[in-house]
């Protein structure tokens, strides 16, 4: 999936896939204009036509794989 990361505008809890309504890690600008919000899930389903129609992705699902600053102080 290309990957633009656009750091004025991070994605937050409040952010919602369009599909299921989880919390959106990918924002899709399409080329029409507008944007579609997706979990990880659904980004992988949706990736092949997803790059057909998007100008931009911004992925940000690595934050999944983050350990919290909490739990590591927690593990001390």
């Amino acid at each position: 999936m290309t990957t633009v990361l656009t750091p004025a505008s991070p994605l937050t809890a409040a952010d919602r896939c369009d599909r299921c309504g989880a919390q959106a890690y990918l924002r899709v600008v399409l080329t029409s204009g507008g944007d579609l919000l997706f979990c990880a899930h659904h980004g992988r389903k949706f990736e092949p036509e997803l790059k057909k129609i998007a100008a931009e992705i911004q992925d940000e699902t690595e934050r999944l794989q983050a350990t919290p600053a909490s739990a590591n102080a927690d593990e001390r």
